[in-house]
């Protein structure tokens, strides 16, 4: 082939390619039009089984699909990752969160909290506990000695479950407020550690006697009361953390304005008692970003712990990454 021609063809090629990579992005943008918005599917936090959610979640989904004008999709997963994924994809353009994956949300997905949950007592916060079955012959001993501080002074003898890693009351809370805080990593001091993957595994595991003590919400407690009586009533609470932000209500940045009004204005604005006594809260109120600055102040100082007590860094690396951390608690503060 002549070398001139090669070079045009060439050229020509590449500027065919730079057109259809303009069309395709202006093609993306108009796809994100609300005209070209048939439906949007609701991340549901995976905190039971899925045939427990979808009685509580289809009349909820229903009244707001009816509000919006837009048919609204329970996506439900069996892990906080997975709803952090699809929404990062564009799979979920909403969603009900933690606290904890909320903030993970924020750096990966693009998410953006516009309400948070209003407890059926009217507070906005919840609480992390650790439970274990009554019949358990540590129970009694636990809660003289403190729940926490048992599970600390004898963690070798005991099988433990967490819920999930992006999990805030089922991992990060707890993890924070009794190992972190006494210099303890949970992989390497007990018998048998596992992850359940959902908060109604951890507290059935209890109630089945498969593990000693387990991590879970005060809210997965509340409804297993109508999920499982029996296993609830099984269920011991040895210790209570400190009050914990209550979830948010996020919503992907790049969703068209006036359905991000819409939803704001079903959220603020809901409330049917008969549909929310079912996730055990009263509604929902504005929010914004810094409702949750409690929870990376958390995540900050749990890594400032841990890269004290690693072994090895130098001295110089660690005070490096300790003064970035410290840098990062500033700018929330």
């Amino acid at each position: 082939m002549d070398r001139r021609l090669f070079i045009q063809q060439a050229s020509l090629f590449t500027i065919t390619l730079a057109s259809a990579k303009i069309l395709s992005a202006c093609t993306s943008n108009a796809d994100k039009s609300t005209a070209a918005i048939k439906e949007i599917n609701f991340g549901v936090l995976s905190t039971e089984s899925q045939a427990n959610q979808k009685p509580i979640w289809e009349p909820f989904a229903a009244a707001m699909s009816q509000q919006i004008g837009i048919p609204i999709k329970p996506f439900y997963v069996t892990q906080y990752a997975a709803v952090i994924e699809a929404m990062r994809f564009g799979k979920v353009q909403a969603a009900w969160l933690g606290g904890k994956s909320y903030i993970e949300a924020v750096k990966i997905a693009d998410a953006e909290a516009f309400a948070q949950v209003v407890s059926a007592d009217g507070g906005r916060g919840y609480y992390s506990h650790l439970i274990t079955n009554k019949d358990n012959p540590i129970t009694a001993e636990a809660i003289a000695a403190g729940g926490d501080k048992y599970v600390i002074q004898n963690a070798a003898k005991l099988t433990f479950a967490f819920n999930d890693p992006n999990s805030t009351s089922g991992f990060l809370v707890p993890s924070y407020y009794i190992f972190t805080k006494n210099n303890i990593d949970p992989k390497k001091v007990f018998k048998r550690l596992i992850f359940t993957g959902n908060h109604e595994a951890c507290a059935l595991a209890v109630a089945n006697k498969q593990v000693d003590v387990a991590t879970v919400s005060n809210e997965a407690l509340s409804r297993l009361e109508n999920t499982n009586p029996k296993a609830r009533q099984k269920i011991e609470i040895i210790w209570k953390s400190p009050i914990i932000p209550s979830d948010p209500i996020v919503y992907r940045r790049d969703l068209p304005n006036d359905i991000k009004k819409k939803l704001q204005n079903f959220f603020y604005n809901y409330k049917d008692a008969q549909v929310l006594g079912q996730f055990k809260i009263s509604g929902f109120v504005q929010a914004e970003d810094k409702n949750w600055h409690t929870i990376r102040e958390l995540e900050i100082a749990k890594k400032i712990q841990e890269t004290q007590a690693k072994e090895n860094l130098s001295e110089q690396e660690k005070q490096q990454t300790i003064a970035e951390l410290n840098q990062q608690l500033k700018e929330i503060q």
